[in-house]
């Protein structure tokens, strides 16, 4: 069969910064277009437009603000009420042409895009020049295989960067230009973005658009001192934009600050309730709604608070999602309870995903069905929802893509329950390679989590020497992780190592000092402390260990 022979490709460079964009259409254009006041702490935006009116001016600089903090509906709206107000402002269109782009509204954001142009004779040369950016950006972005279009878009904003070397607004564009997608500008930032962004900060320093860009590019490049420099910066000058603490706590999280990270998820989450609740709009249109939830979720099942993570984890993946990347992360729930023990929910939401409009979580689905059912010691079964899933991802075009780690991962753990572990052992130590080389830090938490379940498959398998292995990559990816000492812990305990699993056994109870009570990691290594009595002859005295 498929799922036995199959040996997944190694190419991961499919793997997108976001997997896909919004379906086309899902979000009415009378929302898009609702008139909206201007509002405060959302981060100032102040770029000088050809207009006569200081509302319309006002609300082009909110529509600005909002883009780069990547609320695109808002922006749309925002644009939408400069435009009633001065119908000639070629850059107010220019705005809603990158706010509807980012909607995966093409076609409308090319008319909008068209519309500056037309307006663009009576505006300044920079403004002309931004206008006649954005022109060569979406002719480049509509025929990526015609590299030349690439070429000559790159070229034009060089020269205008030289042109206007202190535009800040120019030097944010062109750092986005170096992450080599044209989608959500400044997440991907790296290593090229950041010389612009200094410079953009440079000329402004308390521009709260910049402090977002260099926040990503930071945490991108592992240099997490100053991505949470900028972080507190931006959830300074921008405060009642949940994607503003959002950002921190992505960052907290990453600096040994877990609880400082939830309390700035809740308030990210609290905030945007609010903002669905006045404006009327479901929360489903918000992208940043539902990662923000799963990694508030998924911080919760760090800290061993088990109950909050159920129930915001559910909460997400019962959020209808319009957007593919966000699907393909709603793995989170069916594994929690898979860990619980919660075997046939686990199950039921595993088909919940198979049944989805995409192909491409369909195949996710199957695969965690697969994973599951072999739990349950149904073979048979296992082996036909793998089958599927390879069916899926090849009719998907997507066996070298975003979903192999998941692949090698359930024909590793197949392997090693059908009596191949050489076989199984090197799938699983190729896809936990896999899921270790994710270059997003969205997906930080998640490979971790991923990396611990890993680890205890192989224990419960009796692979003791993979999953010290994968325990020694855990503490190499977070070493502060309460279940990176517990896994140790377990991994030095069955090799009787005594004063090895102590100490990690004591680290873990410290660091899941704030778990529910029941916790059943939490227990067991309690537990375990208490039987590794050493005598003053070296001996002890144990119950039969557990894996």
């Amino acid at each position: 069969m498929a799922f036995l022979t199959l040996t997944a490709a190694h190419d991961g460079a499919a793997q997108a910064t976001r997997m896909g964009q919004y379906e086309r259409g899902n979000i009415p254009a009378e929302i898009l277009e609702r008139p909206l006041p201007l509002r405060e702490g959302i981060g100032k935006a102040q770029e000088a437009v050809t207009t006569s009116s200081p509302d319309a001016q006002a609300y082009y600089d909110q529509g600005v603000a909002y883009l780069h903090s990547y609320v695109w509906i808002e922006a749309a709206r925002s644009f939408h009420q400069a435009i009633r107000i001065d119908a000639q402002l070629a850059m107010a269109y220019l705005g809603l042409s990158y706010a509807l782009g980012e909607l995966g509204q093409s076609e409308d954001a090319r008319r909008a895009s068209e519309k500056a142009s037309a307006l663009s004779g009576r505006v300044t040369d920079r403004e002309r020049i931004r206008v006649s950016l954005r022109a060569l950006q979406l002719a480049a972005a509509a025929q990526p295989e015609n590299q030349s279009l690439e070429r000559d878009y790159r070229k034009q904003f060089d020269l205008a960067v030289t042109k206007y070397p202190k535009d800040v607004e120019l030097l944010l564009l062109r750092g986005h230009l170096e992450e080599g997608t044209h989608d959500a500008p400044g997440m991907a930032g790296g290593a090229g973005s950041v010389p612009y962004y200094e410079r953009a900060l440079a000329q402004q320093p308390g521009y709260f658009a910049t402090h977002h860009y260099l926040t990503h590019a930071y945490e991108n490049l592992g240099r997490l001192d100053r991505a949470l420099e900028h972080a507190t910066e931006y959830v300074h000058l921008a405060p009642e934009v949940p994607h503003a603490h959002h950002m921190y706590g992505h960052v907290l999280r990453r600096v040994d600050r877990m609880p400082d990270a939830i309390a700035e998820f809740r308030r990210a989450d609290q905030l945007a309730l609010a903002y669905f609740q006045t404006e009327h709009i479901a929360p489903e249109y918000d992208w940043q709604y539902h990662h923000n939830l799963d990694l508030l979720g998924m911080s919760y099942q760090y800290m061993g608070q088990r109950r909050l993570a159920e129930a915001t984890l559910r909460r997400s993946f019962e959020l209808p999602s319009i957007e593919l990347s966000q699907q393909l992360t709603e793995s989170a729930w069916p594994m929690l309870l898979l860990g619980l023990g919660r075997a046939e929910q686990a199950l039921a939401a595993t088909r919940a995903l198979a049944a989805r409009d995409a192909p491409l979580v369909q195949a996710l689905g199957l695969l965690l069905s697969s994973r599951v059912l072999m739990t349950l010691r149904r073979m048979n079964d296992a082996t036909e929802q793998g089958d599927r899933a390879i069916r899926q991802m090849r009719a998907a075009g997507a066996i070298s893509g975003v979903l192999v780690p998941e692949l090698q991962l359930t024909q590793g753990e197949f392997l090693l329950r059908q009596g191949q572990p050489e076989r199984g052992r090197t799938m699983l130590r190729e896809a936990v390679e896999k899921l270790q080389a994710e270059p997003r830090a969205d997906a930080w938490t998640h490979t971790l989590l991923r990396l611990e379940a890993a680890c205890r498959l192989t224990r419960e398998l009796g692979e003791w020497s993979l999953a010290r292995e994968f325990a020694e990559q855990m503490r190499q990816f977070d070493p502060a992780y309460a279940g990176t000492h517990y896994a140790l812990a377990k991994a030095a305990d069955h090799q009787g190592n005594v004063a090895m699993a102590r100490e990690e056994y004591q680290a873990a109870v410290h660091r899941w000092r704030m778990a529910d009570a029941d916790f059943g990691p939490l227990t067991d290594a309690r537990q375990r402390l208490a039987a590794l009595q050493v005598t003053s002859t070296g001996t002890r005295q144990e119950p039969p260990k557990r894996p």
